[in-house]
């Protein structure tokens, strides 16, 4: 037995695996609404993934101003026509998630120092409870480095104008959102 080709053929056949296989990833947020921020790191990120999953987290602990359902809605009309962005809500631990769906790869925005530390701690923890799990830290083009979504639904509420922060259909549900709760 040639032992040096059996290394070269098992090396090709694992090559050509990954090269065949779909790289997945998953995005998650509360997207409390989806700003141009996110779109820009989800658009980046197929750059880099033949798939992204958008996994918008029910969290107990925030009172979202739209629904779980509302921001799954609007983060697929806004992606309607891109075929290779899944929209998912999902609720309990995120490593649990990213397994069900087969991926091992999370993305997450980080705009600056300030959002590191945070990142940091939970991508830790996340390592600790399934080290496969590996996260991908995306900058969002310079134009909204300063944007949250906290920071839309406040300009909102204020009547800012959101032009440029947010896409034209979350505009137009903000302002009926805001309208609903000022009556």
């Amino acid at each position: 037995m040639n032992f040096d080709n059996t290394i070269n053929t098992s090396t090709s056949i694992i090559s050509y695996a990954l090269c065949n296989m779909e790289r997945k990833a998953v995005y998650p947020g509360s997207f409390d609404p989806i700003t141009n921020g996110h779109v820009d790191i989800i658009e980046r990120g197929l750059k880099i993934f033949d798939r992204i999953i958008v996994a918008v987290l029910e969290n107990p602990k925030k009172q979202p101003l739209f629904s779980t359902k509302e921001r799954v809605r609007m983060i697929h009309d806004i992606f309607s026509d891109q075929k290779r962005i899944e929209v998912q809500s999902f609720d309990g631990l995120l490593v649990d998630f990213v397994r069900e769906n087969n991926a091992t790869i999370v993305i997450r925005g980080l705009r600056a120092i300030s959002d590191f530390e945070y990142e940091f701690q939970m991508t830790l923890m996340n390592r600790k409870l399934n080290p496969d799990i590996e996260t991908l830290f995306m900058m969002p083009n310079i134009s909204y480095s300063f944007l949250s979504s906290n920071l839309v639904k406040e300009v909102s509420m204020l009547g800012g104008r959101l032009t440029d922060l947010v896409p034209a259909e979350v505009e137009k549900k903000l302002k009926k959102s805001i309208q609903r709760t000022h009556l």
